[in-house]
């Protein structure tokens, strides 16, 4: 969840990581802080707040030297105060170090070191994993056969640590080095001219190389200006392979839009032809996938699916089980990634597992990703990164191939993941009773996704109007029904991430087992009223919501012409096929809860309490 920058170079180190941490402040914004190395002294600078308050703080500092690191803080251990910011420094002065993960056994660990004389001035368990490094430091012979005091100090110190942990680590006697690791936390090495850098997301160096490395679990990399070795925590050599990263610094900048989440938001068409190009069969009537590692008969024996995920995947994975139960007629279930793999859920066989997220990295869904593999069974992945954790240990999968989504709320890559997930129930339907013309009706309606998209966002005033009548309320139910369910779960979602109002997703039909309680002048609710079977039912809710003076949103396809008076106020979406009609619903709560954010004068990227990419449990 935190943000991590390491460098080592022949620059001026100190703009650099505060350049970096900017780019990652998505990632964690309690508090930030750096630390540099120059003449065998560290200099550390740490302030609660958003990175802007750690530049006040750094701006009268000289900040010598060309080699230092990083953090932007999601507090886990400790509340957010400058001393538990990070960089932590070691009671003896010669080791420092940053931290992103949970070190589950420091009580015992931090009782060891209190024994040896080390002292403590923060609550965190990485001021405790700092202190045993600069213990197994002092201890380590000076000139360590086949590797060096520093790598090998930090190796000792990870053999007594449970938890995860991403950790760049300095030491005031090994001038120009930097030694990382990794343990369910992602770390990436980044490769440039003369430098190198270490870092949590690629965004943070992108701007210096583009060539990286991305380090893997259990892995210790050890860096200088023009050199680095990886080596596992027995102490195996690794052979890295070096990655190209694709996408340009532009693409992870605002550029003339107020927010990422409004860039993004207006990103959706071109990620959508993205994510499908390619992926459509020649006779145009089904899908088609390169790295699934799956043959057509095996998927043919599946015969259930189950998919796991966290938060905005797990709706899109709702929507999937939807789609895939409505075109293959196979049973779908799908779990909260971080409920599986402790509920010991009876499984079938010939069951294949789906694992979604966007960052690849999500600690839950990769749990649950090993936890089914482990019981033996096969498991692909949907997620947006090259190299993550998910994507390297899934046995195929799915990219997004969106681009980089800085907004902590997400949407082009949850829009992405709808389209994915529809696609697949279309290619595992044509696998199965799905016609050819079924088949070529559903290709059709999935290419038009993106302009139906671009049609769906030219509401974006109307909607901004609609948003600034309604920022003034506390309470909101959304409400639909089928594949639209799932986006009203994700509308309420967005609505609280980013504007902090109280919001609330249900069946169209379930509001009056209960919510219904809810509802008054105070309380408004946004349905979303399609054309075809259900339209009937759902107008029949809106009117049991009106009859309680309840304000009505609706979201209506352009084919619907609602009973007079009955909604107060009408965002109409192009009539589509049920395959996109998820994807196209998507976008009006998008910019309504957007426009709520904003009006209410939220900092949108920057959600209190939240975080881009949940790496810790």
């Amino acid at each position: 969840m935190c943000g991590i920058v390491g460098y080592v170079g022949k620059q001026k180190a100190a703009p650099l990581i505060l350049e970096g941490l900017k780019r990652l402040e998505y990632r964690g914004y309690d508090s930030a802080g750096l630390v540099l190395l120059e003449n065998g002294r560290f200099t550390v600078a740490k302030k609660i707040g958003r990175v802007a308050n750690l530049e006040t703080v750094t701006a009268p500092l000289p900040l010598p030297g060309h080699h230092g690191m990083g953090h932007t803080r999601w507090a886990t251990h400790g509340g957010v105060t400058d001393a538990n910011a990070h960089p932590h420094v070691s009671s003896d002065g010669r080791i420092a170090l940053i931290h992103n993960g949970v070190i589950e056994n420091y009580s015992k660990l931090k009782a060891f070191l209190l024994g040896k004389g080390y002292t403590f001035v923060s609550e965190t368990d990485t001021e405790v994993l700092c202190n045993l490094i600069a213990y197994h430091y002092a201890k380590e012979p000076a000139a360590a056969a086949g590797d060096s005091r520093f790598v090998n100090s930090v190796r000792k110190a990870l053999g007594h640590t449970e938890g995860t942990y991403g950790i760049v680590v300095m030491a005031t006697d090994a001038p120009g080095e930097l030694v990382t690791a990794r343990k369910g936390s992602p770390l990436i090495l980044g490769l440039g001219d003369g430098e190198s850098l270490v870092a949590s997301d690629v965004a943070a160096i992108v701007s210096r190389t583009q060539n990286v490395v991305y380090l893997k679990d259990g892995q210790i990399a050890h860096l200088t200006a023009t050199t680095f070795a990886i080596t596992t925590q027995n102490s195996g050599t690794v052979d890295p392979v070096i990655d190209k990263v694709t996408w340009s610094i532009a693409d992870a900048e605002k550029g003339a839009y107020a927010h990422f989440m409004e860039k993004e938001i207006f990103e959706q068409p071109a990620a959508l032809e993205n994510a499908m190009r390619g992926r459509f069969s020649e006779d145009g009537s089904t899908a088609q996938f390169g790295g699934l590692n799956l043959s057509a008969g095996e998927f043919r024996g599946i015969e259930r699916f189950m998919f796991c995920a966290c938060g905005t995947a797990l709706h899109a994975c709702m929507v999937t089980e939807h789609l895939i139960e409505r075109f293959a007629r196979i049973p779908v279930e799908c779990d909260y990634a971080s409920e599986f793999r402790y509920r010991n859920a009876p499984l079938f066989r010939n069951t294949l597992f789906f694992v979604m997220s966007q960052s690849g990295e999500t600690i839950d869904t990769l749990a649950a990703l090993r936890e089914a593999k482990r019981k033996g069974y096969k498991v692909l992945a949907v997620n947006n990164v090259v190299g993550s954790s998910i994507a390297r240990e899934a046995d195929g999968g799915i990219y997004q191939h969106v681009g980089p989504e800085v907004g902590v709320a997400s949407t082009k890559a949850f829009t992405s993941q709808l389209l994915i997930g529809a696609m697949l129930a279309l290619y595992i339907g044509r696998l199965r009773d799905l016609s050819f013309g079924e088949g070529v009706q559903i290709v059709r309606a999935l290419k038009g996704a993106p302009d139906l998209a671009r049609r769906a966002l030219q509401q974006a005033d109307h909607i901004r109007g609609i948003a600034q009548r309604y920022a003034h309320h506390t309470d909101m139910l959304f409400l639909g029904r089928l594949a639209l369910f799932p986006i009203a779960l994700e509308g309420a979602l967005k609505l609280k991430e980013i504007s902090y109002i109280h919001a609330e997703g249900y069946p169209a039909a379930e509001m009056k087992h209960g919510p219904i309680a809810l509802v008054s002048e105070q309380c408004p609710s946004v349905f979303f009223a399609p054309s075809g079977e259900m339209l009937n039912k759902v107008v029949s809710s809106m009117q049991e919501i009106k009859a309680r003076k309840g304000p009505i949103i609706a979201i209506v396809t352009a084919d619907v012409e609602l009973p007079a008076g009955l909604a107060d106020e009408t965002i109409v979406i192009p009539e589509c096929h049920e395959a996109v009609l998820p994807i196209v619903a998507s976008i009006p709560v998008q910019l309504l809860s957007y426009y709520i954010a904003v009006a209410r004068g939220c900092d949108v990227d920057k959600p209190r309490n939240l975080a881009k990419s949940v790496t810790v449990e």
